[in-house]
């Protein structure tokens, strides 16, 4: 049975892991470019950006999952995201990126602001163009600030995949749940935590190695 029950939270983990990295590689960019919007000097644009942020950032990520998985078929007549485990892993995908890309652009905003602008003004005295201020100024001193709420946000992202149960999506949450309803068995569920503790435990260390490395910025 132990065996059984490995095997199962296993196939769970990948699914997790799945939904850990496709919302990283998605909201990060999708995040920095909320950031720059938020700063834009084109203050529609800006505003539009902000009350997104705003609305994003003040609802439920359970709520949202729910919304952008049925809405669209209660909406259209049919629903956008296919019926099998693919579709909803890609809908939870679309859901988490959308909501942590919005925290992202905080942290990012913040990261970018906090350099001191009389770097980038000797940027510019030096004659570097704009791009170049940011990619070899603004852009590493950035990184430096964001990393401990960023890892933060990272770590909450791993917690946060198990809401893709509400859509029935097979992830590690619901794999350990499933012996309960199915056998009665709640042992597996504290197992389950030992994943979670081990997937967790793994990026704190990774983490913690990062900002070590970040240390010459002081």
């Amino acid at each position: 049975m132990f065996w059984t029950v490995t095997q199962t939270l296993l196939g769970g983990l990948l699914t997790t892991f799945e939904i850990f990295i496709f919302t990283l590689l998605f909201s990060l960019p999708l995040g920095l470019i909320l950031a720059f919007a938020t700063m834009s000097r084109f203050k529609p644009l800006s505003f539009l950006v902000q009350i997104l942020v705003w609305i994003i950032r003040g609802t439920p990520l359970m709520l949202q999952l729910i919304i952008i998985f049925y809405g669209p078929g209660m909406w259209l007549g049919h629903n956008i995201w296919s019926g099998d485990e693919a579709g909803r892993i890609v809908a939870t995908v679309v859901a988490f990126s959308i909501n942590y890309a919005c925290y992202f652009s905080v942290i990012f905003r913040g990261g970018i602001e906090g350099v001191p602008v009389g770097q980038s003004e000797a940027g510019q005295v030096l004659g570097m163009t704009r791009s170049q201020i940011f990619f070899k100024v603004t852009l590493l001193q950035m990184i430096k600030r964001i990393v401990p709420p960023m890892s933060n946000e990272i770590i909450t992202l791993v917690k946060d995949t198990s809401l893709a149960r509400i859509i029935a999506a097979s992830e590690l949450t619901f794999a350990g749940y499933s012996f309960m309803k199915s056998a009665g068995l709640t042992w597996p569920l504290f197992y389950t935590g030992i994943f979670y503790l081990l997937f967790v435990g793994i990026l704190t260390l990774l983490f913690n190695y990062i900002e070590k490395k970040l240390d010459y910025f002081r």
